[in-house]
């Protein structure tokens, strides 16, 4: 696989940015499978292709070995980590219980927080916006305001930093028209039952709701996995 690299020489941006940048780029390409799980490569042929020095990629690599998407092996490089199913699987379960929880909260107040009618006037009263990207991003919104509206900001924390180990996967739920369309209404009617202090119904909405996301986002990562990487292709990325 390839990354998409500097053109004009050696870069001159303060090394903060350019580590910056670099682990951008390279987390982009994991997202958009450009580097795929089990791809090997080393700190020479990244810097070599994004024409920086070994400084900065380390810092970079560094920053994505904390997240969990890549790990460094002693003497033989770096490796995007394999996709672990089931390390996912149980990221998703306890994103469950959070929400879950969140819900309960919410529909005990005696008030509706402002940050949910602030969800209502996008999710219900304004146009529908159509390019999935972008909807993934108010998706995430969603979620993390349900929570965070609940009052526990340690249980918002842990929900905010679950949702960003779950982003590679999660925004592929939005690769299609339909999932598009199907996450305005189930937000739209997770919503409405929450502000109707309707308690089990919101809940089992949502768990609903996250189920099929679930499923959906492993059926098109495991299509994707098997049209990035052919049987034939060899294991090490092309840079």
């Amino acid at each position: 696989m390839q990354l998409t690299g500097a053109r004009n020489g050696r870069s001159k941006t303060r090394p903060e940015g350019l580590a910056e940048r670099i682990y951008l780029q390279l987390k982009d390409d994991i997202f958009c499978f450009r580097l795929l799980p089990g791809d090997r490569f080393s700190e020479n042929e990244v810097a070599e292709r994004m024409a920086v020095s070994r400084t900065p990629v380390r810092q970079a690599l560094f920053w994505l070995e904390r997240e969990g998407y890549v790990e460094v092996f002693f003497r033989s490089g770096w490796q995007v980590r394999p996709f672990d199913f089931e390390y996912f699987e149980q990221l998703y379960d306890l994103r469950i219980v959070l929400e879950l929880e969140a819900v309960k909260r919410l529909c005990a107040v005696a008030e509706t927080p402002d940050a949910l009618w602030v969800l209502k006037q996008f999710w219900i009263d304004e146009p529908r916006l159509e390019d999935g990207q972008t909807v993934s991003r108010f998706d995430e919104e969603f979620h993390m305001t349900l929570v965070a509206a609940a009052g526990n900001a340690e249980m918002a924390k842990i929900h905010r930093d679950l949702t960003e180990k779950i982003r590679i996967i999660r925004r592929l739920d939005f690769t299609k028209d339909a999932r598009v369309n199907a996450t305005y209404n189930e937000h739209a009617s997770i919503l409405l039952a929450i502000t109707q202090r309707q308690t089990q119904e919101a809940q089992r909405q949502l768990q609903d709701h996250i189920a099929v996301s679930k499923a959906e986002v492993r059926k098109i990562t495991l299509h994707m996995l098997h049209q990035a990487r052919p049987e034939n292709e060899a294991d090490s990325p092309s840079f």
